[in-house]
């Protein structure tokens, strides 16, 4: 098959998840839906009409789930990691564990092989990563008690991945499972997986903050870019070299270079060719469902789906209330996670499709349809999961705090400061002496440095993009103040600000007084004309130094009065003391 007629086949596949995205956006639901059901309609079951035998399609997924991990990995340092505390690490642990060891023994008593009852575990252990965050990010539950429980479950199982597809592919060997083969395999991958880590870790600490402090590529956008994207995609070929998973090793180069100020800006930079590729992801994996299969073995499919869904809520909320964690986050975290994973249909396509018999044939297409069917379901569960938590209340303790894995609630950035040059670092002197917080984007590696000295958060980024904006809760600043000296600059990031935030209060620079009223327009509140400012500001010294030199009459202002100039503003919006964002009211 060449080029072209992959592309075509591509082409087909985003215009119909873009035309089935906007219809479920347009209904209140959730775009993934209809990423999954494009994917259906244009399968090789239905039309027809896509790619379909061809691998270009699948890699081109597997590299969207890769890249989504790469920007969940810039979001947890090691860090942050840590911080998920027993939840995560240790509950997820269990959660694999047992689910692998359970689904072993029915299948075991039910006569299948060891492969395929090992396969049949991992695929139930495994949640989806791409859909579950997804949804969280869209409905801001990322940063819930249940939405960082889930989290860390979901990376704990991303974590399983490697190990688990290893003990598989040794059970399918015909001279049967080695077990010091295995151990030595394991023991291999471990040591490659601890190699690269270090690697990745030495390149974060010692090279990029050398790349980040060269001229050329800060006064270059196009440079920045062409950088985000190197690392995401250079981390999952070297995972993929190496014998490693290319999602886990594209996770573990994000995860250490969270450390990086560097880590926002590349999320943000990244996040289109991670947008694109991972709804691939979500029209592939509907293009693998078979309606009239599912049709035909509804009861099968039924009872397989209820088994799985109702058994992973049931585990999992009593592991995580095993934590002493109330019942409503315990069962809204378990709600979360309900549902069959993206990497299970790389180990159902290794375990049930080489031996090319009926029985493994109908377990595939079951496990595709019990898998899709989950997926469709989980932006309606992830959305209620909160309520479905609440029905459990009365079995909780209100007086109960939930172990919060030591990270504490967020609260905001305070007062955002877009620039941190001259400018910058005047104006927040006296935000600092009135204690507030404050949380600084600047372009230049070298002013956010200065930043972290002073003792506040900051991070290298290009305030106009939506996605840096939205990740440091723009929503919840108390105010904005944009001290860049570009006008264009402003006008955008004030746009993007106002799109994001309207009741947010902007304060804004305009070097030029002739750009003042655009700024205005753009939705300033209140804008500080440069020129007018300076104007005064030699008025006032030429005043001073003639009124000593020559006794000239004071004025009826004194000079602090004088300097009280007033600013172009819009309606005021009076700074109310922020707090952290209103929980959900009950039904």
């Amino acid at each position: 098959m060449d080029f072209w007629t992959i592309l075509s086949g591509i082409l087909v596949l985003l215009s119909t998840a873009f035309a089935a995205g906007v219809l479920f956006e347009r209904l209140g639901q959730s775009a993934v839906l209809g990423y999954l059901l494009a994917g259906l309609l244009l399968g090789p079951h239905t039309l027809g009409l896509a790619v379909t035998q061809d691998q270009t399609l699948s890699q081109l997924a597997e590299l969207g789930v890769t890249l989504l991990l790469f920007t969940i990995g810039l979001e947890f340092s090691l860090r942050r990691l840590w911080r998920l505390g027993r939840v995560g690490l240790l509950g997820g642990t269990i959660q694999v564990s047992v689910t692998v060891v359970l689904a072993f023994a029915v299948a075991t008593l039910f006569g299948l092989r060891a492969q395929a009852a090992v396969g049949i575990g991992a695929i139930i252990a495994f949640s989806s990563t791409a859909c579950v965050l997804r949804v969280l990010s869209d409905r801001g539950m990322i940063d819930s008690v249940h939405g960082r429980n889930a989290v860390g479950m979901l990376l704990l199982q991303d974590l399983a991945v490697v190990p688990l597809v290893l003990i598989i592919s040794m059970l399918g060997q015909s001279g049967g499972l080695q077990v010091s083969e295995l151990l030595l395999n394991l023991a291999k991958s471990a040591g490659l997986f601890v190699a690269m880590t270090l690697g990745f870790w030495v390149f974060a600490n010692y090279i990029l903050p050398r790349v980040l402090r060269t001229s050329a590529l800060l006064a270059n956008r196009e440079l920045l870019i062409l950088l985000a994207a190197l690392l995401s995609l250079g981390s999952a070929w070297i995972a993929h070299a190496l014998g490693i998973s290319p999602a886990l090793g594209a996770f573990v180069a994000g995860m250490v270079l969270a450390e990086s100020p560097y880590a926002l800006q590349a999320r943000a930079d990244i996040s289109p060719l991670r947008t694109l590729f991972a709804t691939l992801f979500f029209v592939s994996i509907g293009m693998l469902a078979d309606p009239e299969w599912i049709l035909d073995n509804l009861i099968p499919v039924i009872i397989a789906g209820t088994l799985v869904v109702g058994g992973k809520i049931l585990l999992i909320a009593v592991i995580v209330r095993a934590f002493r964690h109330p019942w409503p986050e315990a069962v809204a975290t378990a709600v979360c996670l309900a549902q069959i994973g993206e990497f299970s249909f790389i180990v159902a396509q290794q375990v049930f499709l080489p031996s090319g018999t009926a029985q493994d044939r109908w377990l595939f297409d079951l496990v595709v349809s019990v898998s899709i069917i989950s997926l469709l379901m989980t932006p309606y569960l992830v959305r209620l999961a909160p309520a479905i938590g609440r029905l459990f209340v009365r079995h909780g303790h209100p007086d109960q705090q939930p172990e919060t894995d030591g990270s504490a609630a967020h609260t905001g950035p305070g007062v955002l400061v877009v620039g941190y040059g001259i400018a910058g670092q005047q104006l927040v002197e006296p935000l600092l002496r009135h204690g507030l917080q404050m949380t600084v984007i600047d372009f230049q590696a070298t002013n956010v440095q200065t930043a972290h000295a002073r003792g506040f958060a900051a991070t290298v980024g290009d305030a106009r993009d939506r996605e840096l904006l939205e990740h440091l809760h723009i929503r919840q600043a108390l105010a904005v103040v944009v001290a860049l000296p570009d006008h264009q600059t402003v006008v955008t990031v004030i746009h993007q600000v106002r799109a994001l935030a309207p009741g947010v209060p902007i304060i804004a620079r305009a070097r030029y007084h002739r750009y003042a009223g655009e700024i205005i327009a753009a939705g300033a509140t209140v804008v500080v004309d440069e020129e007018q400012q300076i104007g005064r500001r030699l008025g006032l010294e030429t005043r001073r130094l003639l009124r000593h030199d020559h006794e000239l009459p004071a004025t009826q202002n004194t000079d602090n009065e004088e300097l009280k100039t007033r600013s172009w503003t819009n309606p005021p919006i009076h700074l109310a003391k922020k707090t952290a964002p209103p929980q959900e009211a009950p039904p």
